[in-house]
């Protein structure tokens, strides 16, 4: 395995991935980007109405997420819901290089009750079955890591730093 410089927080949402990408980045010297940042208008606007974005609603929006690993030299790590294994390929295919990917995994209770508890996020709570249902969990197969949420965060980013050292050896 070369330098790991590409990382992907993946999981439905609600699951953290903004807060642990952003400490992970802070802990490791890398960048964070958060991929809803990356959506479409039109996607925004879609789940904000409380539906459901489709296949074709995303694909456009995960090649800009592997674009952007790829034209990065530096740690990068992207917050991306990457919910489906054929999300992922396309996310590795466009970044040009190996991503690792961590998945943040939780109680669909647990998760519903923060996305209840956070305000200005345009994904209401109301779309997290849909979510689920579209969850293909990382495969061995898959370059990947997956780490539970239900402990603080300062946990989950020790769990994930541990997980990268593992793999590194």
């Amino acid at each position: 395995m070369g330098k790991l410089t590409r990382i992907v927080i993946m999981g439905v949402s609600g699951c953290g991935k903004s807060s642990v990408g952003e400490a992970l980045a802070v802990a490791l010297g890398g960048h964070y980007i958060d991929g809803d940042d990356m959506h479409s208008p039109d996607s925004i606007a879609k789940m904000q109405a409380g539906m459901p974005l489709v296949d074709s609603d995303r694909w456009t929006w995960l090649d800009r997420v592997g674009y952007t690993l790829a034209k990065r030299e530096s740690l990068t790590i992207v917050g991306c819901s990457a919910l489906k294994r054929v999300y992922r390929d396309r996310i590795r295919k466009n970044a040009n290089g190996e991503v690792l990917f961590v998945y943040l995994s939780g109680a669909k209770e647990v998760i519903a009750q923060r996305m209840e508890a956070r305000s200005g996020h345009f994904m209401p709570a109301s779309l997290l079955d849909s979510q689920f249902a579209a969850l293909e969990t990382p495969t061995a197969d898959e370059f990947s890591v997956t780490v539970t949420i239900n402990q603080p965060l300062a946990s989950v980013v020790l769990m994930v730093k541990t997980s990268i050292k593992a793999l590194k050896h």
